[in-house]
């Protein structure tokens, strides 16, 4: 008795399915009858869509966590998918799978050896990736990588290798494909409101060329594409190419796609067209897609203005703020300035009237000090003059005329000394000037310093003497 597993790894070696899941439906749609459920997938196979119905070659999708091959999920557009065509091959018969077993077993044990390899490969990965975490590269949640598989300037690279390659082989009009990766020329698309047409390119597939030369490359198709999407394609030799066939689930080529950018760096396969096609029935499929996206793009493309629009008045309003706020600033900063210059001022006014009372005060303070000093230079100069002696023999007569015109007169012992009348001068107080000079007229003489010691018998002025007194200048 076979058992289940048997029959679903049968069922995948003869059809090639890899996902166990769709594998496992289709089984059990047909009872786990093997026979007829190869059967039944060997008549979805020889399906032939008309030229009419175009929409067999697509449906809408979403590719979630983009470079994985295990986040497709078809979401199939009832209003575009038709039946099967009048041309279709009918389904063999029993006799007809009787005589293609043996194909069919051979096929299944190539697919089987080459899962096995696979399955090495993928066991070398995972020790591989184990190693390079145990170096201390950091790993994803779930054994994922979590740095990108390509670099950035590698995947550029391969784009513009692969737009080199393409005009070398097909010449120069063909859609402008960006040289650069998948993901950037996405957001390439997602930022001038265009859907991404993606071709992934199959070298040695035999119905390549012709699709390049007369579909790809026609002039009405590349003017229109041009015109309305973002072109990105590449090779499925290349890391990226294959990796997008393998997120795109491309199974039959050529292959083209429409894509559009979704949130979390996800991308919604709006339509995917498979095998060889005329440049018409492209224009139709491509034409149909971009009219049933237009409302998206179109809304797409007003709320992004409306953003702008309302950045530009934040701006706006932003800029007005500032300005507002920097003239409030300049006026607080000019009263302020203003008010320090006041402050200033009167400070300094302030500063000067009461150096001006100290100036005064110090003025009176020296005046009176100097006033003291006289007082008390007067007191002892009369003081030392002793009393006035009586008029005697021995008695000078002197008389002392002032500028002022005042007239001073004093007796002296005629042994005093000269300095003694410039005492007696000096204990009067009629005089301010701190330099003076006794001068006799008649004949004129001058008794200056030199003369101090000289006593009054001595300078002739016995008996009695009669002196100007003189300011020196």
């Amino acid at each position: 008795m076979v058992d289940a597993n048997d029959k679903l790894a049968y069922f995948q070696a003869i059809t090639g399915l890899e996902d166990t899941d769709l594998c496992e439906e289709i089984l059990t749609a047909h009872g786990w009858d093997l026979e007829l459920a190869i059967s039944s997938f060997t008549n979805t196979a020889n399906h032939t869509p008309s030229p009419e119905d175009p929409s067999d070659s697509g449906t809408t999708s979403i590719v979630s966590d983009f470079g994985g091959g295990d986040g497709l999920r078809s979401i199939p557009q009832s209003s575009h998918q038709s039946g099967q065509s009048s041309n279709a091959v009918a389904a063999p018969g029993f006799s007809w799978r009787i005589i293609t077993l043996p194909i069919s077993v051979i096929s299944g044990s190539l697919g089987l050896i080459s899962r096995a390899v696979g399955l090495g490969l993928w066991a070398a990965g995972g020790v591989l990736s184990y190693s390079v975490g145990m170096i201390g590269l950091r790993v994803g949640r779930d054994g994922e990588a979590s740095a990108q598989l390509l670099s950035v300037p590698a995947v550029g690279n391969e784009a513009v290798q692969f737009v080199a390659r393409f005009e070398q082989d097909f010449g120069t009009r063909r859609p402008n494909f960006v040289s650069e990766g998948f993901m950037d020329a996405l957001q390439r698309s997602r930022n001038s409101f265009k859907l991404l047409f993606v071709y992934l390119h199959s070298p040695d597939h035999p119905d390549t060329p012709s699709f390049c030369e007369r579909t790809l490359c026609s002039e009405m198709l590349v003017a229109y594409v041009n015109e309305n999407f973002v072109s990105w394609g590449g090779s499925i030799r290349a890391s990226e190419g294959f990796k997008m066939s393998n997120s795109l689930k491309a199974s039959r080529y050529p292959f083209c796609a429409v894509v559009m950018a979704a949130t979390n760096q996800r991308i919604l396969l709006l339509q995917q067209v498979e095998g060889p096609k005329s440049p018409e029935e492209m224009l139709s499929i491509l034409n149909r897609v971009v009219e049933e996206s237009a409302s998206v793009l179109g809304t797409a493309r007003h709320e992004a203005e409306q953003r702008r629009i309302n950045v530009r008045l934040r701006e706006e309003q932003d800029a007005a703020y500032r300005a507002a706020l920097e003239a409030d600033q300049a006026r607080e900063n000019q009263r302020r300035e203003e008010q320090e210059r006041l402050e200033r001022e009167a400070a300094e006014a302030e500063r000067k009237r009461q150096e001006e009372e100290e100036a005064c005060e110090r003025a009176a303070q020296e005046a009176a000090e100097k006033e003291a000093a006289l007082a008390r230079m007067r007191q002892e100069k009369a003081l030392s003059l002793g009393a006035e002696p009586e008029k005697g023999p021995d008695v000078t007569q002197v008389v002392v005329r002032f500028p002022t015109g005042q007239r001073k007169e004093r007796r002296f012992h005629s042994a005093a000394l000269i300095q003694s009348v410039y005492d007696f001068v000096d204990s009067l107080g009629c005089v301010d000037a701190e330099s003076y000079s006794l001068v006799s007229n008649f004949p004129r003489v001058v008794y200056g310093p030199e003369k101090l010691s000289l006593s009054l018998k001595e300078a002739g002025l016995h008996p009695q003497a009669s002196l100007f007194l003189e300011l020196n200048s």
